[in-house]
């Protein structure tokens, strides 16, 4: 029974349209389990149920026979959302006959859900003549079948009526979840990594003969490598190994190889699309075969594919035309991706994988362009060329919208930009409530363009700057002086407001390319103050550009990243002061800086008092706090609805913090996105917190809010929330006392979109 699954998951897998898939799945399951019928019921726009595919009952039913949720037995295995398994089907309750699929002669019944994300997307039916009763076994292959099955179906529906070769594309709409606020209408540019077979994205071919020619130059240009690597390594290798050059040779030269190529673009697709298809079509056929040696074969073909691969995108990729309104489109996006686009003319990006909390979303918030990340049910390689709008509010993406819906959000568009120009009258307004009470507004920031905003927009200070993003935009780790001059801009741009510096904060959802952390756990992993413990020479390289960038103005702050221990900020404090008395015996005239603690895990949470004695400040990281205290991977799209900022054991914690340091007197701000949360700000205003700091975008919206409330109001409402013990109630009694001061627009923008 495993190797069945595993085949016919295989199968499926490979298939190339839902149609095919579904065939493969009642064709496979039946043969498997030995019965007489196979059928699957899918769930429709409607939300009712079709029959779309059977082996065994009349096909003239297939699209024709429809259930509702509860009616008959698929129906009631919807409504129970577990197997309902019947010898004597005709007898129970619920049974209901439909004449169209001859299935009246068919007594036993077993009915599993397919469920995913906790909707029932359809019901796997086998049924047979003789009375049966399907025993454990049979039940537990059909369960794991259908969980199995439930991601690629759900898959499948998503993407279902898309573009396929020849046919227009219908408008349809994905759902991942916001990374960053806003708007966006525009072209999609689909960016993948340089000879990933699996991200090629589709494109048309507007000249085939010219495409025909340019992939017989790609063949013909890999053989010469090919040949010319053998000939280096001839005296180095043995027979067989040198055997290896010769397998990859007949590969190029197979005439079927090619022409399946060439088939394919002659229909209107280009070379590199071609290729990866008719690739990854064979290693899949490789890889199901039963021949240890055959299955093997598919590592070579893949290696192969990669080496001609790279050759058809490297004059692609030259010659790549960024649209006005680029929507960057990509599995995973990373900060070099979004560098590689001009800054005018990205609009939006959309990610298949991470969540709201990933690096590249916080970086997008910062950068203010609306982005919607893990849109796993995105066929992004088919959306090249294609027009798309970017919801950010709703972690909505629409593609191939139609005219009303382009209207409906150009008109949001508009509005948007309406709000923003309001705010811009608060810049040089104080940021205080009703009854005098001043909470310093601070920004986030890791890009030189976010300077200009920051300061736009009345920031007093920095309460986090990135430093691991200048790192992640260079191939090597950048030298002291080409820190110093960095940091320098950022400190001299600020002068005389602080500018709190991160050291380098890397591992987890960050990983340099140069640099690279492979780990099953990353976020329990080597990360943010482990890594430059362990590897002290780039803690003291940054400390000493930090330090020399600072003198004469005096406005730094060293910020800690990821401290867990005591012995950890100690270690750290020891390099510290190593620098600096380093740094006064070279002749700098330097002061040595406030250095603070992120809390971010709940061991700094209930260590606040031993760590605020040794330092002058503390920041809370709520991005990262939020995530271990609620066991949550905030870069894992599955389980983004858990990942909730207004969880009551979040906002104990951040109590706590702020009682706790305050006895120590130091100063408690916080820089995650919680801060930047026009509906949390009020909260952590009321809770003590000396700073708030967010990305540029939302400081406007912050300051209007905290204008628009007295701090009495805001302890009361903390004082409420504080007893509530679920999340979507705190979120809706904040919401609604915004709504009584007037302030409902900042708290969720033009909510009505989408």
């Amino acid at each position: 029974m495993l190797h069945s699954l595993r085949s016919i998951v295989q199968e499926v897998n490979a298939a190339r349209d839902m149609k095919t898939a579904l065939a493969i799945i009642v064709m496979r399951v039946k043969h498997a389990m030995q019965t007489q019928v196979c059928s699957v019921y899918l769930r429709d726009d409607k939300g009712e149920y079709l029959l779309m595919a059977t082996e065994g009952l009349n096909p003239k039913a297939v699209g024709q026979v429809r259930l509702r949720r509860g009616e008959g037995l698929v129906g009631r295995v919807v409504v129970r959302e577990e197997p309902i398994n019947l010898e004597h089907a005709e007898a129970h309750p619920s049974y209901q006959y439909f004449p169209e699929t001859g299935e009246e002669r068919y007594s036993s019944f077993l009915g599993v859900p397919i469920i995913h994300h906790r909707q029932v997307l359809g019901v796997l039916v086998v049924q047979q003549v003789e009375q049966r009763r399907f025993d454990e076994g049979d039940e537990a292959f059909l369960v794991t079948m259908s969980a199995q099955l439930a991601a690629v179906i759900a898959h499948a529906e998503a993407t279902g009526d898309l573009l396929t070769l020849g046919e227009k594309p219908r408008q349809a709409k994905f759902v991942g979840v916001s990374g960053a606020p806003g708007i966006a209408i525009g072209e999609a540019v689909v960016i993948s990594p340089v000879a990933d077979l699996q991200s090629v994205p589709f494109k048309a071919c507007d000249d085939v003969d010219a495409e025909l020619a340019f992939f017989q130059r790609s063949l013909m240009a890999v053989r010469e490598d090919i040949k010319g690597l053998g000939s280096q390594l001839k005296e180095r290798l043995n027979r067989e190994e040198q055997a290896l050059f010769d397998a990859y040779l007949a590969m190029l030269d197979d005439a079927s190889l090619a022409r399946e190529v060439s088939e394919r673009i002659r229909k209107g697709v280009t070379a590199p699309y071609a290729w990866a298809e008719v690739i990854l079509e064979h290693e899949r056929t490789f890889t199901s075969m039963n021949d240890p040696y055959l299955r093997e074969r598919a590592t070579d073909l893949r290696d192969l594919g990669r080496r001609v691969l790279a050759y058809l995108q490297e004059s692609t990729q030259k010659c790549r035309i960024y649209p006005d309104r680029t929507i960057l489109i990509g599995e995973e996006l990373t900060a070099s991706m979004l560098g590689e686009v001009p800054r005018e003319k990205l609009a939006g990006l959309v990610s298949v994988e991470g969540s709201s909390n990933s690096h590249v979303a916080i970086l997008a918030r910062a950068m203010d362009i609306p982005t919607v990340m893990g849109a796993v049910d995105l066929p992004y390689t088919q959306m090249d060329q294609r027009p798309v709008i970017v919801d950010g509010y709703k972690g909505v993406v629409h593609t191939d919208p139609g005219s009303q819906l382009r209207k409906h959000y150009k008109a949001i568009y508009i509005e948007e930009q309406q709000l923003v120009k309001g705010l811009e009258a608060l810049r040089d307004l104080p940021c205080e409530t009703l009854d005098g009470y001043r909470v310093p507004l601070w920004v986030n920031t890791g890009l030189m363009t976010d300077v200009v905003r920051s300061l736009e927009r009345g920031a007093e200070g920095v309460g986090l700057y990135r430093t691991e993003v200048p790192f992640l935009l260079r191939d090597r780790f950048p030298g002291e002086e080409e820190q110093r001059q960095i940091y320098r801009e950022q400190l001299e741009a600020f002068s005389p407001h602080p500018v709190t510096m991160r050291t380098l904060d890397i591992g987890g959802d960050k990983a340099l390319p140069y640099f690279p952390i492979e780990e099953d756990n990353p976020f329990l992993g080597w990360r943010g103050i482990r890594v430059t413990l362990d590897h002290p020479e780039i803690f003291l390289t940054q400390i000493r550009a930090m330090m020399k960038a600072s003198e004469g103005l005096d406005n730094l702050r060293i910020l800690l990243p990821m401290i867990t221990s005591v012995p950890e900020l100690d270690a750290s404090l020891v390099l510290i002061h190593r620098v600096f008395n380093e740094l006064r015996e070279e002749g700098y005239d330097i002061h040595l800086p406030p250095i603070g603690v992120m809390i971010e895990v709940p061991a700094a949470v209930y260590q606040v008092r031993e760590l605020s004695s040794r330092v002058q400040f503390l920041s809370v990281g709520s991005n990262d706090l939020t995530q271990y205290l609620l066991a949550v991977d905030r870069n894992n799209a599955r389980v983004a609805d858990v990942y909730q900022a207004f969880h009551p054991a979040v906002f104990r914690a951040l109590q706590t913090i702020v009682d706790e340091g305050h006895k120590e007197n130091v100063s408690v701000g916080i820089c995650g996105e919680l801060a930047g949360d026009p509906g949390a700000a009020i909260l952590l205003m009321a809770m003590g917190f000396d700073v708030l700091s967010m990305n540029a975008t939302n400081l406007p919206k912050v300051k209007s809010v905290i204008r628009g409330i007295t701090l009495l109001q805001s302890r009361a409402l903390l004082a409420e929330v504080m007893a509530l013990s679920d999340a979507d109630q705190i979120r809706e009694r904040v919401e609604r006392a915004l709504r009584e001061a007037g302030v409902t627009r900042l708290i969720r923008p033009l909510d009505n979109a989408g």
